[in-house]
C-alpha cells in the first residue's frame, strides 16, 4: 500500500498489517458507557481489506444489560457477552477498554494483572486504554499503567486517548491519538481506522503524551466554547431579540445585544468552522445542557482543573483557562443551589452550560435565554 493510500486512511504508518492477521485477532472490550458503546458496535462491524467477517467481539459490561443490549442489536455472530472480566483477558489478543474513571481505570488493570500473573500468557497481547468520556486519564496514570501492563510477560500497553463526542463517536468519526510501542500502534491502528476513527496521531512511545496532548486539546476547545459564550451573551442585550434559530448558537455577547443566534450562528460557521465548535454552539443556542450524552460539567471542572495544574507547573500562563475554570463553578453552584431547592431541569450538565457565568454577570437567567427580554437602543 503506497504512502499516499495510507495517509487519505489517517494512518502514520508505513506498511499495513500482516495479511489475514486481523481475520484471526480476537478482541475485547471492557466499559460500555456513551463513547463505549458506539465505539464498540462500529469495531464489530468492521470488515477486513478481503471482505471477510473478522472474529466477533467480546464485551464486558459492569450492567450486563448494556452487552446484552449490544448482542441484541448486532447479533450472537458480532457480539460475545462475556460472563467476567477474566474471560475478556485471557481469551483475547486485544482488549480495549473505555472506562468511567481514573478509580474504576487503575481497578480494572490491576485485576487484569492478576489474572495475567496466574495464567501468563504465551503470545502477546495488547492493551488500549480509550477513556476520555467523563473525566481524562491524567498523565500520571497512563504511567503507571504502562508499567504494571509492561511487567506481565508478552503484554504491551497504549494510551489511546480520542477526540469528539459520543455524536462523533456514534459516526465512526474520532480523531484516535497513540502513545505506546511502535508494533502494538499498528496492530491496534489497523483496527480502528476506519471502524471506529478518521485518524490516528502518533506521539511516540512516552505514553503519558498522549492524555497530555488531549489535555492540550481540550484547553482549545474549552477557551473557544468560553468566548463563543461571551460572544453570545453580549448579543443578547445590545440589538434587537429573535427566538428565532438558524444554525449556531446563542452566547453571552450575542444575548445581550439581542442579535439573532442563527446570525451568530452563521458568523462561528463562517469564521470558526469547525464541527465541534458549531455543535456546542448548537447546544447554546437551543439552551440544551443535558450532560447524559455529552461531556459532563463536572468534567470540564477536573479537565480545566488539570490544565491548570500544567500551566502553573511549566509557568506558562493561560488566562482563558482561569476564566472558564471561573465559569464553570460558578454554573455547578447555581445547579447545586437548583438541585437543593427542587427547581432544576436537568441532573446532569453538560459543560457548555459554562455559559450560565457569563450570563448571571450580565444579569440574564443562567440556563433559559427565552426568558430574557433584549435592550435595544434606538439612534
Amino acid at each position: 500500500m503506497t504512502d499516499h493510500r495510507l495517509a487519505s486512511l489517517g494512518l502514520p504508518y508505513s506498511r499495513p498489517a500482516t495479511p489475514g492477521a486481523h481475520l484471526h485477532t480476537q478482541i475485547g472490550w471492557i466499559g460500555l458507557g456513551q463513547m463505549g458503546y458506539y465505539m464498540a458496535r462500529n469495531l464489530s462491524k468492521r470488515v477486513t481489506p478481503s471482505g471477510s467477517q473478522p472474529l466477533p467481539l467480546r464485551v464486558w459490561n459492569r450492567t450486563v444489560e448494556k452487552a446484552e443490549k449490544l448482542q441484541k442489536q448486532l447479533g450472537k455472530q458480532l457480539i460475545v457477552v462475556a460472563k467476567d472480566i477474566e474471560e475478556i483477558v485471557l481469551t483475547c489478543d486485544v482488549i480495549i477498554t473505555n472506562l468511567a474513571n481514573d478509580d474504576v481505570v487503575k481497578e480494572i488493570y490491576e485485576q487484569c494483572a492478576r489474572y495475567l500473573r496466574l495464567a501468563p500468557p504465551v503470545k502477546n497481547k495488547i492493551f488500549v486504554e480509550t477513556s476520555t468520556n467523563t473525566f481524562q486519564i491524567l498523565p500520571r496514570l497512563s504511567g503507571e499503567l504502562d508499567s504494571l501492563v509492561s511487567g506481565l510477560a508478552h503484554c504491551h500497553y497504549i494510551s489511546c486517548p480520542v477526540f469528539g463526542r459520543p455524536n462523533v463517536a456514534d459516526k465512526a468519526q474520532l480523531l484516535i491519538v497513540m502513545a505506546g510501542e511502535y508494533r502494538s500502534k499498528k496492530e491496534v491502528a489497523y483496527l480502528l481506522v476506519p471502524a471506529v476513527g478518521r485518524k490516528v496521531i502518533d506521539l511516540g512511545e512516552n505514553v503519558e503524551k498522549a492524555p497530555t496532548f488531549k489535555l492540550l486539546g481540550n484547553s482549545m476547545i474549552l477557551g473557544a466554547v468560553e468566548v463563543i459564550a461571551e460572544a453570545f451573551t453580549l448579543g443578547k442585550l445590545v440589538f434587537f431579540y429573535s427566538t428565532k434559530t438558524f444554525f449556531l448558537t446563542r452566547l453571552s455577547l450575542g444575548d445581550k445585544a439581542g442579535i439573532e443566534a442563527g446570525r451568530i450562528n452563521d458568523l462561528i460557521g463562517e469564521i470558526l468552522p469547525a464541527p465541534g465548535l458549531m455543535g456546542y454552539a448548537d447546544r447554546m443556542a437551543r439552551d440544551d445542557y443535558d450532560g447524559v450524552d455529552g461531556f459532563s460539567l463536572d468534567g470540564g471542572i477536573k479537565d480545566a482543573s488539570h490544565i491548570r495544574h500544567l500551566t502553573a507547573k511549566y509557568d506558562a500562563p493561560m488566562p482563558m483557562i482561569d476564566i472558564a475554570h471561573q465559569r464553570l463553578i460558578t454554573a455547578r453552584a447555581i445547579h447545586t443551589t437548583q438541585k437543593e431547592e427542587g427547581t432544576q431541569s436537568l441532573d446532569v450538565l453538560d459543560w457548555t452550560a459554562l455559559i450560565a457565568g457569563s450570563r448571571v454577570a450580565a444579569g440574564l437567567d443562567p440556563f433559559h435565554s427565552r426568558k430574557d427580554k433584549a435592550v435595544v437602543e434606538e439612534a
